[in-house]
């Protein structure tokens, strides 16, 4: 299969700057549609022809630089010296044989290094930032790399402009473009201007354009992508710059920094050149860690190498140096970094799989330990598929949508209005002084003479109309001023797709909610546009004050100008604080504090059947400004008038529900934080399972404390939120620092917490979260930058599932950890107490030759390594409370196994080679044996290959029987129903059942192949030894399992979960 040839990238030849043409001279010369963008094809086509939109230079993996990783590090480092005294001595064989694994050990690593980090690079890719690109009319979310020139690309606030694009659309936008211009302040666009030379502007004044890597810091735009990659602005400079920037204190200038600069700026730099060579100081912390550890166990091994000659009286011979330098080779775990990335970049591949980017890997060493996951409602704990189901209007009634399957289908289901005596709603027959009645915003339609209900009240209906589609209700007045503000304070598109016959939208699934209900009337934007409504302003929504707002001017009317509107809609509470009247039966009314309180009221009992509450409201502008652009939003959104209430539902997501339970189960304690009114909020965590169905089923302590607003919670100081029993599972009308300092409170009790988020202010929290996760549908680049994980369908099971891919990574990571440390723990005590078998010089007789152990390292450490980092996650694995955060890998359960799993193993070894040599023989340790054979070698060499065969089995199988730390590997799953499913279990991993077999084969050619046993590995064909091999097999196994069954029994290092009142409420 051939490589894969590098694109080359071109530019667009322009004739005419873009900013020199307009819009529908740029679309031509481009061959794109300003509608509906390039098709699919033409896209695919185009990243051929002008390449990936990226800058050179960035950073890819190198196949020297993992060369260089493998051939020098602590193992590498060991064996370059044996095989260096090999060749010194003139023991060309020996030399060569170690020249030959150090050859192997470099290619096998390199191979699987190299295509791990491949597939780690890859993957990373995937969470590189996302455009909103325009194909075959439908908006795409397509990685950054694959937009090519002449993509019609949407951008908002928190958005990076993924490209150079000359804008085609923009309200109030603004972007910060510092990185290119320096410019400290955002450059205000405008999309109308042409200029008619170069020379009249500079790249700061090409305001039409909007240029790759600036952030949107205020409003939206649509834009045609004129250049990518090197060709765009911030590429040229890329493309004259050169070198790396150093970490912070490492300059070596007295003048600037002091006397001292030179003396600290190269002990930093040596120490970063130091680590970044022993791998001390680069990738994540348990990379960082098990890096320490081989180079701790490296001066370990030098230790007991000193202890090697002291046992021999500091003779320092030849076959005294080999083995000291092969000790030091069995303690230290050569695949240890080499499985690790493996294992972390297969980690990342099924976290993809699942719809889970992995940014940084930081994360996945974290995901395991997670205690708390504080989550979004909208469209991650739901599915973010909204449909209008109720519209309230004061004065008029209660519209219902019944029966409506297709939420973007403004056709689908039947509407039903409901209305009851005007004289039931509190405060209307106050009406407002005849100047400050607002104009009405629609005359056009005859006035129901019906009047309205609350929600929910106990009035008996006296008027009700069902209508399909087809037949709607009258559209009054008040339902007309409603309709109006529904689709023009709103982002969002409709239409209907006459390729697929089929109704699509683009938006927010909130905004798409109330267009589909204004088209369901035929008041959609593009309709309102078409008579006339034109856009003056726009003030996005924030998180902070939970609304947004626009300006509009209306149909002009000859010769007079139309009337400039304000539209606002958002949380209740915020926009009806801001009201000083209510649109009631095309009239003003007074807003007095009891109308206020049944609005409040109707509100609630739309929240509590589950309903995103809000407010819709609107006010003429009595005195016109002669520009909005700059105008300040507290100008703007005051004395307002409510229009009426929109009930929008959005169902929980089928598989949430259970994804809770699993938490819950696991020990995870779900918070939700949301935008949502508290009844609607509580009505979905009830439903989904955060909050018991009655909270009066737990002590009043607790259940107080469960839900409450963020006015409540920020109210509290540090202490007082300290003291509480349990924190709040729903935080309702939720701002970004609510969930920063709901974190600081969760790292106060000690908890690792998961948090998501989507806009530019949650930047902060999923920084300060242990565990960052970004929308990658609805998110914006800054959130997605601050992450550590993208889910790229929004959906709160995805988190569920990357926790437990998170603690089967964990838990096998520990596996194959404890199987190097256990082998290399019964290699140093055969290697160690062997010393103690002296021969009649006063020189130790090696129970393993040098070679043996080199053969036994390379054969049992990879493969069953990696075998056990591919085992899929144990069926209790989600029944466990998280891992701790203080032992991380190396609990206490791991080093006391690694001690007495390689004490037995390493006793079993060296008693058979005691029963060779004492047993059947004659206790004879031969003459000179560790130089080569003899006739009075003959014990000594069968005892070796006795010991060989043992420990090389022994190591085998034990990669069996930790495939599960605590269960017995004859029964691994304790729902089986198997009366022997042994062979079923241990086969299921493929790769590691080879792996073993392989392995236990390939001990007899090595020992019954002539001159290779004898001069190369030491030790000589054998017979009944084979029985004490099968004899330590069957003691090792009997304590691996007596000792699991003894921890399993006393519940020691136990990780069940425990679970509280409240947990215990939710399972």
């Amino acid at each position: 299969m051939g490589s894969k040839k590098k694109v080359q990238s071109i530019q667009v030849d322009y004739s005419i700057p873009p900013f020199q043409l307009d819009s529908v001279e740029l679309a031509q010369f481009l061959g794109t549609n300003v509608d509906t963008g390039l098709t699919i094809a033409d896209a695919e086509e185009r990243l051929h022809q002008y390449g990936q939109n990226k800058l050179d230079g960035d950073s890819s993996v190198s196949l020297a630089k993992v060369l260089f990783k493998q051939c020098l590090n602590a193992m590498g480092f060991v064996l370059i010296l044996a095989m260096a005294l090999s060749y010194g001595i003139g023991d060309y064989v020996e030399g060569g044989v170690i020249s030959a694994v150090i050859l192997f050990n470099i290619i096998v690593g390199v191979v699987q290094e190299y295509r791990a980090e491949r597939t780690i690079d890859s993957l990373r890719s995937l969470s590189s930032p996302t455009a909103a690109a325009l194909r075959d009319g439908i908006v795409h979310y397509i990685a950054c790399l694959n937009v090519v020139p002449g993509d019609v690309i949407e951008v908002k606030t928190g958005d990076v402009v993924p490209a150079d694009m000359r804008l085609i659309d923009t309200m109030n936008f603004e972007t910060d473009e510092t990185l290119l211009t320096g410019e400290s302040f955002p450059v205000l666009k405008d999309h109308h201007l042409v200029f008619p030379t170069s020379e009249d502007a500079t790249i700061a004044d090409r305001i039409n354009l909007a240029y790759s890597s600036s952030t949107v810091t205020k409003g939206r735009a649509r834009g045609i992508v004129i250049s990518t990659g090197m060709f765009t602005e911030i590429g040229r400079i890329a493309a004259s710059i050169s070198g790396k920037r150093r970490k912070a204190g490492r300059s070596m200038n007295p003048h600037k920094h002091g006397p001292m600069a030179p003396i600290k700026g190269l002990t930093l730099r040596t120490w970063d050149a130091v680590g970044n060579f022993l791998g001390l100081t680069v990738g994540t912390p348990l990379q960082r860690k098990l890096a320490a550890l081989s180079y701790c166990l490296l001066f370990t091994a030098c230790f007991l190498a000193a202890i090697v000659f002291f046992v021999n009286d500091l003779k320092a011979t030849t076959e005294v140096t080999i083995y000291a330098v092969s000790l030091g080779i069995a303690i230290i775990p050569e695949s240890l970094i080499a499985v690790l990335t493996i294992t972390m970049a297969v980690g990342m591949k099924r976290m993809a799989k699942k719809r889970v980017i992995v940014r940084k890997l930081d994360s996945l060493e974290a995901l395991g330990g997670v205690t708390n996951i504080c989550s979004d409602k909208t469209g991650t704990l739901t599915q973010g598929k909204m449909v209008t189901r109720n519209v309230w209007l004061p004065g008029s009634g209660l519209y219902s949508l019944l029966e409506s399957e297709l939420p973007f289908d403004p056709t689908s289901g039947t509407i039903s209005f409901a209305t009851t005596d005007t004289t039931k709603v509190a405060g209307a027959t106050e009406m407002l002084p005849e100047d400050d009645v607002m104009c009405p915003l629609s005359t056009s339609q005859t006035i129901l003479s019906t009047s309205s209900t609350i929600a929910g009240s106990d009035e008996k209906t006296d008027y009700v109309q069902t209508s399909s589609s087809s037949v709607l209700p009258p559209v009054t007045d008040d339902l007309a001023a409603f309709l109006k503000a529904c689709a023009l304070c709103n982002l969002a598109t409709v239409r209907f797709d006459q390729e697929r016959k089929s109704w699509v939208a683009t938006g927010d699934p909130t905004e798409i909610a109330l267009q589909v209900f204004s088209h369901r009337f035929s008041y959609g934007k593009n309709e309102l546009h078409l008579k006339g409504w034109t856009q003056l302003a726009e003030y996005p929504f924030d998180s902070d004050v939970k609304r947004m707002s626009v300006i509009f001017e209306g149909p002009s009317e000859a010769p007079d100008r139309g009337e400039v509107v304000v539209f606002s809609k958002g949380a209740v509470e915020r926009i009806i604080d801001l009201c000083v009247s209510v649109r009631y039966d095309s009239q003003l009314r007074m807003l007095t504090q009891e109308l206020k309180d049944e609005i409040m009221q109707q509100a609630n009992n739309l929240a509590d059947q589950g309903l995103r509450v809000l407010a819709i409201a609107g006010r003429v502008e009595v005195n016109r400004k002669s520009s909005y652009l700059d105008f300040p939003r507290e100008s703007v959104e005051k004395e307002l008038s409510l229009l009426g209430l929109a009930g929008l539902y959005d169902p929980p997501r089928v598989e949430t529900k259970r994804a809770v339970a699993e938490c819950t189960a696991a020990g995870i304690k779900i918070h939700m934080l949301t935008g949502d009114h508290p009844g609607t909020a509580q009505a979905i965590a009830r439903e989904v399972g955060i909050i018991p169905q009655t909270l009066g089923s737990l002590p009043q302590h607790i259940s107080k404390d469960l839900v409450m607003t963020a006015l409540q919670f920020d109210a509290l100081s540090d202490e007082e939120i300290d003291k509480l029993e349990t924190l709040p599972r729903v935080i309702a009308r939720c701002a970004p620092y609510t969930k920063v300092r709901m974190i600081e409170a969760l790292h106060r009790r000690h908890n690792r917490v998961a948090m998501t988020g989507d806009g530019v202010n949650d930047s902060p929290s999923l920084k300060m979260a242990d565990v960052g996760i970004a929308m990658g549908m609805g998110g914006s680049d800054v959130a997605k930058a601050a992450s550590d994980l993208v889910l790229t369908d929004d959906n709160f099971a995805s988190i569920v599932s990357a926790i437990e891919e998170g603690r089967r990574m964990f838990d096998n990571i520990q596996k194959f950890i404890l199987h190097l440390l256990t082998s290399n723990m019964a290699e140093v005590v055969v290697l160690i107490i062997g010393l103690s078998f002296k021969d009649h010089t006063g020189l130790s007789v090696f129970p393993l030759a040098p070679l043996q152990i080199l053969w036994i390292n390379m054969l049992t450490s990879p493969g069953p390594a990696f075998g056990l980092s591919l085992e899929p996650s144990s069926t209790e694995i989600m029944l466990q409370v998280p891992y701790s955060s203080k032992m991380g890998i190396f609990s206490w359960e791991i080093i006391v196994d690694t001690l007495i799993y390689g004490t037995v193993m390493g006793v079993c070894c060296l008693t058979s080679f005691c029963i060779v040599i004492y047993g059947e023989g004659d206790g004879n340790l031969g003459r000179d044996c560790n130089k080569g054979y003899s006739e009075s070698c003959e014990l000594v060499f069968r005892a070796r290959a006795a010991v060989f065969s043992q420990l090389t089995w022994l190591i085998l199988i034990s990669a069996w029987e930790f495939k599960h730390l605590r269960r017995s590997m004859f029964k691994l799953n304790v729902n089986e129903t198997s009366v022997f499913p042994f062979f079923e279990n241990v086969y299921s991993n493929k790769f590691l059942f080879y792996s073993v077999v392989i392995g236990i084969v390939s001990v007899f050619p090595v020992i019954y192949i002539p001159t290779l046993n004898t001069n190369v590995f030491k030790m000589k064909p054998i017979s009944w030894e084979w029985g004490l091999t099968f004899a330590g097999l069957v003691v090792f196994v009997l304590a691996v399992e007596l000792w699991k069954t003894i921890k399993c029994r006393m519940n020691w290092f136990a990780r069940k979960s425990e679970l509280r009142i409240i947990d215990r409420l939710l399972v």
